[in-house]
């Protein structure tokens, strides 16, 4: 059988593609299955936009063309950094497999500095409002501004214009730079983006069984609990990329912990929550922690009332 991969062109993305492709293959060959997967290099609006993607109400800004890609038959399958992707069901799509999650934490990328190490007023390059948030609450003194760009182009710019940048731990190590890492943020320092180090993988709702098969071997069920207390917080809080909203999910046993975190922009103001319960009950323990956010006033630290 062969397949077609529908991917950003990035370098990160496609690296991630490949990832998910060689799964792909392997588990079907290990079923007596011959499979390969051709990548689909697809252009996305947020490629081609140069500037800050801060305060823009589009969630998914990386996901709409690939999912176009998809139901207009260029391709058979797309991968998305979950974190990236809207929280909502697509009526006509199927999130058929969520990888196993690569590191999840944030990672300080400072030319050996560590945070507490740079000096008064650095500037550090992000451009999550996320990162940028939570940064300035643990040191409010830094300088924190919108960097776009990949990977490279990012850390090219350290000992430039920017003292520091903060990038995820799982891109780095998936393209071989985590020497480039200066200092790994603790998930409790720095609470990360639900769904940051997975990946999704979504094909069509009338996809043919044997693609659902083959597709769906590679979710990793450990990963696909986490990422759903994770995303049903933030479907709750009605939050994007462009707020400052956090929220990690381990699981023990039978047991899940989530940790979730509301910031306001100036990084000034935090809410945290924990809740717990069995992983059966993802969804339902990430939406009790979106609401109980809600009542604690996250609508108004996201700037909306």
């Amino acid at each position: 059988m062969k397949l077609r991969l529908g991917t950003r062109a990035s370098t990160l993305a496609t690296t991630q593609s490949r990832m998910v492709a060689a799964d792909i293959v392997a588990r079907a060959a290990a079923r007596g299955v011959e499979v390969s997967v051709d990548l689909v290099e697809i252009s996305t609006k947020g490629d081609r936009t140069q500037g800050s993607l801060v305060g823009l109400s589009e969630v998914g800004f990386f996901v709409n063309a690939l999912r176009d890609a998809l139901l207009t038959d260029e391709c058979d399958l797309i991968v998305h950094s979950l974190k990236d992707m809207p929280v909502g069901a697509h009526p006509k799509l199927n999130l058929v497999a969520v990888s196993e999650r690569e590191d999840v934490r944030d990672a300080l990328c400072a030319g050996g500095l560590t945070l507490e190490d740079l000096p008064q007023g650095a500037r550090i390059g992000t451009s999550s409002p996320r990162r940028a948030a939570q940064v300035k609450s643990l040191r409010p003194d830094l300088e924190v501004a919108d960097l776009r760009g990949n990977v490279e182009s990012r850390l090219a710019r350290v000992g430039h214009d920017f003292d520091g940048v903060i990038l995820a731990a799982a891109g780095l190590s998936r393209l071989g730079r985590s020497s480039a890492v200066s200092e790994f943020f603790t998930t409790t320092q720095m609470v990360p983006a639900p769904g940051q180090g997975a990946l999704g993988v979504e094909i069509r709702a009338d996809a043919v069984a044997e693609l659902v098969v083959l597709v769906g071997a590679v979710d990793h069920a450990v990963t696909r609990a986490a990422v759903t207390a994770e995303r049903a917080t933030l479907e709750i809080l009605e939050a994007g990329c462009a707020t400052p909203v956090a929220a990690h999910a381990v699981v023990d046993g039978r047991q899940l912990r989530l940790t979730t975190r509301v910031t306001n922009i100036a990084g000034t103001l935090v809410l945290n929550e924990v809740d717990s319960g069995s992983v059966t009950d993802a969804d339902s323990i990430g939406r009790s922690a979106g609401w109980t956010l809600m009542g604690r006033g996250a609508a108004r630290l996201m700037g909306r009332s």
